[in-house]
C-alpha cells in the first residue's frame, strides 16, 4: 500500500510536466492526484513507526524521520531554485524551468521510495474484503468503528483535538508566509524563496534538537515549549519592518527551530496513546481530521483579513490555535492516556 500510493503519487507530480498553456484543468487534477496519494501513503509510513521502535526509541526516531524529510526537501529545493534562476544561461523558458522542477519533485519521491519498500517488512494481513467495492465500503465501516471506539479512550480523543487545533495554527502560519512576505512586508520573490530554502535546512536541526530536548525535559513539556515560542514568533508580525529582509529571515529562521520538533513529537504522542496493532486506522483518523479541519486556520486569517486589511493581524490570529492547543495539551495526562490504550509508558513522557 506504502508503495502503491507512493508511486501513484509521484506520477501525479511528474504529469505535472505536461500542464502549460490552458491546460489547467489537468493540473488542478493532477495536483488533488498527487495529495490525495500523499496522504495515503503518510497514513502507512506514520503507522510503521510503533513497529520500527520501542516506546523509549519512538521521540528520537520520529525526530530523526521528519529531520531528514525536511533535509531532503531543502537538497531538491536548492536544486530546483539553481535551475530555475539559470534558466536563461541554460537555453529555457521560465515556463518549462518551473515544468522541470515539478518533474524532479515526483521523480525524487518515486527514487526514494525505494529505500522503505526494500527495509520494511509487511505485517500478516488479516482476514480483509475480497473486491475493491467491498473495500472502499469496509474502510469506511472501519472509519465509523475507530471514531465510536474513541468513547472508550477520552484521553486519547482530547489529544487529538489538541493536536488538531495546534497544529491548524502551524499550518496555517507556513500557508501564509508568502502572502505576508509580499502583502505586509513588500518583499521580492528571490527573498520568498531563498528563506524557504532556509526554513528547510534549519528545520533538519531543529528537528533533532528538540527530540534531543524531549530526552531530558519530557516530550510534553517541550512540545508545550515549541507552542510557547510559536505565539512569541507569530507575535513577532506586528514588528517586523516592510521591506526588511533579515527581520523576515530571522522570523523564518526561528519558526524552523519549532517546526520540525513539533511535528514528529506530535507524531511520537499519538503513537503512544493508541491500541497496539490499530496503528493505521488510528493514523488515518489523524490525517482525515487534519484535512478535514484544515479550513478552520485559513477561514480565521480571511476573516481577519477582511475585518482589518491587515496581514499582520491575519497572521497573530493564530495565537488563539496556539493558546487552545497549549491549555488542551496541559489538560491531557498522557501517562494515563499510554496505559488506557494498553501501552507501556516511557521514561520523560
Amino acid at each position: 500500500m506504502l508503495g502503491l500510493f507512493a508511486y501513484a503519487g509521484a506520477l501525479a507530480a511528474m504529469g505535472l510536466f505536461f500542464v502549460e498553456g490552458d491546460r489547467y484543468m489537468l493540473g488542478g487534477v493532477l495536483f488533488i492526484a498527487a495529495n490525495l496519494a500523499y496522504g495515503s501513503s503518510i497514513v502507512v509510513y506514520d503507522s510503521f513507526l510503533p513497529q520500527i521502535s520501542t516506546a523509549e526509541e519512538r521521540d528520537a526516531v520520529s525526530s530523526r524521520g521528519w529531520a531528514i524529510g525536511y533535509l531532503g526537501g531543502g537538497l531538491l529545493l536548492a536544486l530546483n531554485l539553481v535551475l530555475y534562476l539559470q534558466h536563461e544561461s541554460l537555453g529555457l523558458t521560465e515556463g518549462m524551468a518551473v515544468r522541470i522542477c515539478m518533474m524532479s519533485a515526483g521523480l525524487w519521491w518515486a527514487t526514494f521510495t525505494i529505500i522503505p519498500l526494500l527495509r520494511l517488512r509487511n505485517r500478516p494481513v488479516p482476514r480483509h474484503e475480497t473486491t475493491a467495492l467491498r473495500s472502499v465500503g469496509g474502510s469506511f465501516r472501519q472509519l465509523g468503528r475507530t471514531l465510536s471506539g474513541l468513547r472508550q479512550y477520552p484521553l486519547t480523543l482530547l489529544f487529538l483535538v489538541a493536536y488538531l487545533v495546534y497544529n491548524d495554527g502551524v499550518q496555517t502560519v507556513i500557508g501564509n508566509s508568502a502572502a505576508f512576505a509580499s502583502e505586509a512586508l513588500k518583499l521580492p520573490q528571490t527573498v520568498q524563496i531563498t528563506a524557504i530554502l532556509m526554513v528547510q535546512f534549519v528545520a533538519f536541526f531543529g528537528a533533532l534538537l528538540l527530540g534531543r530536548l524531549a530526552r531530558s525535559y519530557g516530550t510534553k513539556r517541550t512540545v508545550l515549549a515549541s507552542l510557547v515560542l510559536w505565539t512569541a514568533i507569530v507575535s513577532m508580525a506586528m514588528f517586523v519592518a516592510e521591506g526588511q529582509a533579515l527581520q523576515f529571515y530571522l522570523m523564518a529562521f526561528a519558526i524552523a527551530i519549532v517546526l520540525g520538533g513539533t511535528q514528529a513529537l506530535s507524531r511520537s504522542l499519538f503513537s503512544l496513546v493508541i491500541p497496539k496493532g490499530r496503528e493505521a486506522e488510528y493514523f488515518s483518523l489523524l490525517q482525515i481530521s487534519d484535512k478535514g479541519s484544515a479550513f478552520i486556520g485559513a477561514l480565521t486569517v480571511t476573516i481577519a483579513l477582511q475585518l482589518t486589511n491587515s496581514y499582520r493581524i491575519a497572521i497573530m490570529s493564530m495565537i488563539v490555535f496556539f493558546v487552545i492547543g497549549f491549555v488542551l495539551l496541559a489538560l491531557t495526562n498522557l501517562p494515563k492516556a499510554i496505559r488506557a490504550a494498553g501501552n507501556e509508558v516511557p521514561d520523560g513522557v
